[in-house]
């Protein structure tokens, strides 16, 4: 069984920086895509980040491109999101996700950790 948890979020001035991990484990990923989703007070939970475990290709939603980078470190079983020059409206809870390739659901889903970007 896929277990994940995050950690790393906080509190952070706007444009601040802040790294979150999510640690993996139960199986092996090489055919896995890890998500990073996020969900703020209100709102539904939006996409983020992917990264496909197998050769580390990348896809980001817009409003975090150009600021965020995903990464993992297969050694670790871990996946990263370096999150630069935060602003107010990414203050959110996040949340990462495994999900086979060829699967529409996803295995599992990390309990959450908070992030807070102050004006």
């Amino acid at each position: 069984q896929v277990q994940l948890v995050e950690s790393g979020g906080g509190l952070v001035h706007a444009g601040g920086s802040l790294r979150l991990s999510c640690a993996a484990s139960g199986r092996t990923f090489d055919n896995y895509f890890m998500d990073w989703f996020r969900q703020a007070p209100g709102k539904e939970r939006e996409f983020v980040a992917r990264i496909f475990w197998r050769g580390g290709s990348t896809l980001y939603a817009d409003s975090v491109k150009g600021r965020f980078t995903i990464s993992r470190d297969s050694a670790k079983n871990t996946m990263y999101l370096q999150m630069n020059s935060l602003k107010p409206e990414d203050t959110a809870v996040y949340y990462c996700a495994a999900r086979i390739v060829t699967s529409r659901d996803y295995d599992s889903w990390g309990q959450g950790t908070q992030v807070t970007v102050s004006a």
